[in-house]
């Protein structure tokens, strides 16, 4: 009886030493996008989150204004404002300052965003945002990095809308046309349509894709009186938040409720949208 009961206790401190050195190894995170990012902070509120339960987590970004995935490969960058960027084609012998930081150490987690209209464009999204990620992808050196495409939100623009792209915008080799998304009719149909878009690219390239948007019809559906945009498109500092907690739960496997950080917003709508997002 007491070998069995000193083996069971060999056994439960080998596993907890196990578990221990698991949330002791630092695992580099990077979110690659833009705006529908950055806006409110976003990164650096999932990092307070992440401070408060796995510190081993860290969160880069390189996130430009207005900036595609495949413009982070292909743009350099020549002047910065708050409000955006100035680029030109880089030329042979050039990397972009996305290439650089993919370089820039081990990365573990990839984040990446692209702009919703750009995915809701099938020629766009076949040949632009598909090459952009695998072109991504083949660029690190981690054989293990694991990466998240961002699932965006339906925009406040009024229905019916549509969104259109010159053929030339999206590959001087295809005939200049314009290219187009569906006619959209209604927020059922826009977000089922963003949903089954960033399904398909996650499919084309083997990676997960996050749920944000459907948090967000969640919020406009069940509470409207939660704002969650800062323009038509942008989050404002609940929209922010509630990207932030879903990003949490990505990373950690834990409930966004169990964290005690409520960024600047208001408590009860911080409670709210932390079980939004589970």
């Amino acid at each position: 009886m007491k070998n069995i009961l000193l083996i069971i206790l060999a056994f439960t401190i080998i596993s907890c030493k196990s578990r221990q050195n698991q949330s002791s190894v630092q695992l580099n995170v990077l979110f690659i996008g833009n705006s529908l990012t950055y806006f409110y902070d976003m990164p650096q509120t999932l990092q307070k989150m992440l401070d408060e339960t796995n510190p081993n987590i860290k969160i880069d970004q390189m996130t430009n204004p207005g900036q595609s995935l495949s413009g982070h490969l292909s743009d350099i960058v020549t002047s910065r404002t708050e409000n955006g960027i100035s680029v030109r084609k880089k030329e042979d012998g050039e990397i972009t300052e996305t290439e650089i930081k993919l370089k820039e150490k081990k990365w573990d987690i990839i984040i990446l965003q692209t702009g919703t209209v750009s995915v809701l464009i099938p020629k766009n999204r076949e040949i632009k945002v598909n090459k952009a990620v695998s072109d991504i992808k083949d660029l690190v050196d981690n054989p293990n990095c694991e990466f998240i495409l961002f699932n965006t939100w339906p925009s406040k623009k009024e229905y019916p809308k549509k969104y259109c792209y010159s053929g030339y915008s999206i590959d001087k080799s295809i005939e200049d046309i314009d290219y187009c998304s569906p006619v959209i009719e209604n927020l059922e149909q826009e977000i089922k349509l963003i949903n089954e878009s960033y399904d398909l690219v996650a499919e084309k390239n083997g990676i997960k894709k996050s749920d944000n948007g459907t948090k967000y019809y969640e919020i406009l559906t069940e509470y409207p009186e939660i704002e969650l945009y800062d323009d038509d498109s942008h989050p404002n500092a609940n929209g922010s938040f509630l990207n932030a907690c879903v990003f949490y739960q990505m990373l950690t496997s834990k409930k966004a409720t169990v964290l005690k950080y409520n960024g600047e917003i208001e408590p009860k709508t911080a409670e709210l949208l932390k079980k939004i997002a589970k």
